[in-house]
């Protein structure tokens, strides 16, 4: 059997699963629940905070044959067509890809026909900021009167390219950045699952370099895996991703406010020799200097 990368592996199947995003899960639940599905839904945010996957899992849901609960049983064909990426009423299209006029009219000839075994035709156009203007406004029609069992699902990472006639015409879903405890803990549980070991200020580690995003976080971890077989440990982490100390950020801020030149430029040289990167050092150092103003001020880092 094919590896599977652990955020595809791991990927949320129904609406429980979806981490981080209570306030958007509970409204397309609701909206499901009270049969008040709208024509058109706009999901933007950052990189791997779950838009494709909620699209993916509103999909199922809706066109569940079992139709027994809020979430996908996951076990019909309309769900396993649809997870497996095969279903001819849910159609995924790449933004970036198919950003043309004539992709969008090829979108307008299928959406007259009706869906073959399911209650929904769904169109999820991913990076749909990446359209061209001439495919935007061939889409705007359709997009407004589309027929009772067509929806429109437009996810972005750039939601201030989207022209305002397309945001009228949708309902606007923001997803937030993941919580780093949240992302910790999504970890701790794949890991369990994987039966690895780990240390829990790795998991932290990777957490807070992921910047809220799931799946840079499960990148990481995959890469920190083959490294190291069967413990995620902090030192492994901490050489993968060129961390550096709060100790020796801490030096260099004493060196600074001493002005003390000559370990100053000792201590950047013994970073700059080990390998790290300036960019990593300045951000670092940049991070370390707001927690410090932060602690002074009396809050908690």
């Amino acid at each position: 059997m094919n590896y599977q990368v652990l955020s595809r592996k791991y990927r949320p199947q129904k609406f429980d699963e979806i981490i981080g995003q209570p306030h958007i899960v509970n409204t397309l639940i609701n909206s499901i629940e009270n049969n008040r599905i709208a024509h058109g839904y706009l999901l933007s945010g950052l990189r791997g905070v779950g838009k494709t996957t909620a699209a993916r899992v509103f999909s199922k849901t809706i066109n569940c044959l079992s139709k027994n609960s809020s979430n996908p049983c996951n076990e019909c064909q309309n769900c396993i067509e649809i997870t497996e990426s095969r279903s001819l009423d849910v159609i995924e299209l790449d933004g970036a890809s198919n950003r043309g006029i004539d992709e969008i009219r090829e979108i307008k000839e299928t959406v007259k026909y009706p869906p073959i075994s399911s209650s929904y035709k769904i169109f999820i156009i991913d990076e749909v900021h990446m359209l061209t203007k001439e495919a935007f406004n061939a889409l705007l029609k359709t997009l407004e009167e589309p027929p009772d069992n067509v929806i429109f699902i437009l996810a972005t990472t750039d939601p201030y390219k989207i022209p305002d006639t397309i945001l009228s015409r949708t309902l606007k879903f923001d997803f937030k950045k993941i919580k780093d405890d949240e992302i910790s803990k999504h970890m701790e549980n794949i890991l369990s699952k994987e039966e690895i070991s780990y240390e829990k200020i790795a998991l932290d580690a990777i957490a807070f370099r992921a910047d809220g995003s799931v799946r840079d976080a499960l990148s990481i971890l995959d890469k920190i895996i083959s490294y190291s077989h069967s413990n995620v440990s902090y030192e492994l982490v901490k050489e993968a991703l060129g961390i550096i100390e709060d100790k020796v950020y801490l030096n260099i801020l004493k060196f600074i406010f001493s002005k003390n030149d000559k370990k100053l430029l000792k201590q950047v040289n013994q970073v700059i020799d080990s390998g790290y990167s300036i960019n990593n050092f300045i951000s670092g150092f940049n991070i370390f200097l707001s927690n410090c103003l932060i602690y002074l001020s009396g809050q908690k880092v």
